[in-house]
């Protein structure tokens, strides 16, 4: 059965689809690791590993305070306002929730971009065999980033040239 639901929205996506390049990025890690002849490598290559699965899970986290984010501008939108009290509390409280889903999405963007460097080892250091799989890491980071950039000019007009 369908439901009305607008989460995970493109925000959440966003995140999840950078978490799929960092993962990319990982597994050539993973797989330069472990190449024949290439013995001497490991420790350089499971080390790039444990940083992209770091950036992985960081992406995923994300995902799930993208839509918290969201529906926090939804709650506060829902509060009372038919006092000058209570507009000036929900006015704050939607700026404030605002501003956490414009804060959210910047993190996003951050620690999608820190997944390149990852990438760009593998592609110019990791198993030859792969490096399309890097590629692709490198077009969902891409993506991500540009997904969280939408997200944040989107809800950045929201806040209708309030003082941030």
């Amino acid at each position: 059965m369908p439901r009305k639901s607008p989460a995970p929205g493109g925000g959440s996506v966003s995140s999840y689809i950078g978490a799929l390049g960092a993962a990319l990025g990982t597994m050539v890690a993973n797989l330069s690791a472990h190449k024949k002849g290439w013995d001497d490598r490991w420790k350089e290559f499971s080390d790039w590993a444990v940083r992209g699965k770091e950036i992985q899970n960081r992406l995923l986290e994300l995902v799930d305070e993208d839509t918290d984010a969201f529906n926090k501008i939804i709650e506060a939108h829902r509060l009372p306002k038919k006092s000058e009290e209570e507009q000036k509390a929900r006015n704050a409280a939607v700026r404030e929730a605002t501003m956490n889903a414009i804060m959210v999405p910047f993190k996003v963007m951050e620690t999608a971009f820190s997944g390149f460097e990852l990438i760009r080892e593998m592609v110019e250091n990791g198993n030859p065999s792969s490096v399309t799989d890097a590629g692709v890491g490198a077009l969902a980071l891409s993506t991500c980033i540009r997904g969280a950039f939408l997200n944040i000019k989107t809800n950045a007009a929201g806040m209708n040239d309030q003082v941030l």
